[in-house]
């Protein structure tokens, strides 16, 4: 898929970000946190490699993943409540340490609001980890609504979070691009009714970028607020 024509992102008035892989690179983050736990539990180490293909459905099915790695599905179900409370607690005593945030970000989120786009930030991660990150990389102060995964009552690739952005920001779908690196944000824009915009550095599920349907791949999220202001 190459760069999207100008025709799809006509009239845009709002963007929603998406956090992890998209904003800011947290892999590291969630190695560190998954490892700690996986010693709590006399478990091996996972690389980061595999770490990031299981990146992407929030805390719960990362951690049933991870557990997977060792575990047949009755026993995973059982360890569970344990190891995601460990996860828990290792995350928050770590969150945004090891992580970066990606080249253009800072750039395209001051451009998008320069050029009159409202901004939402829209993550699959628990609000409790979401909004300190976006704090400490200096990201918070760009959106007027911050979404979690546990902030409604479901996540992407369900419509709901992008669909209520919508009704707070009063816009309708079609005006509104959400910015992923996954197919989950497609998903989830395309169920609603939005725009959608693929950076190609994220976390994917281990699958290629070119195989999500979005209305096109953007370089940088400074590429992306270029193309919207075209």
């Amino acid at each position: 898929m190459n760069a999207p024509e100008r025709g799809p992102l006509a009239g845009i008035r709002a963007a929603i970000v998406d956090l992890d892989g998209t904003m800011v690179h947290t892999a590291p983050d969630f190695q560190v946190a998954i490892n700690r736990m996986r010693a709590d539990f006399g478990l091996a180490p996972l690389t980061v490699e595999t770490v990031i293909e299981f990146v992407g459905k929030g805390s719960e099915n990362l951690m049933r993943r991870v557990l997977a790695v060792d575990f047949e599905a009755e026993e995973v179900e059982r360890r569970f409540p344990d190891a995601l409370a460990a996860y828990q607690r290792h995350y928050l005593a770590i969150n945004g340490q090891h992580s970066r945030v990606y080249d253009g970000v800072h750039e395209g989120l001051a451009a998008m609001k320069a050029g009159g786009l409202r901004l939402a930030c829209v993550t699959n991660k628990p609000i409790a980890f979401a909004r300190p990150l976006l704090e400490k990389t200096g990201l918070a102060t760009y959106f007027e609504l911050v979404y979690g995964g546990d902030s409604l009552p479901k996540k992407k690739p369900d419509p709901l979070p992008m669909l209520t952005v919508c009704r707070d920001f009063g816009l309708e779908p079609s005006a509104v691009v959400a910015i992923g690196d996954s197919s989950n944000d497609a998903e989830a824009a395309r169920a609603a009714g939005c725009r959608s915009l693929t950076v190609p550095y994220g976390y994917n599920h281990g699958k290629p970028v070119h195989s999500i349907d979005s209305d096109g791949i953007v370089a940088t999220l400074f590429d992306a607020a270029r193309l919207l202001a075209a």
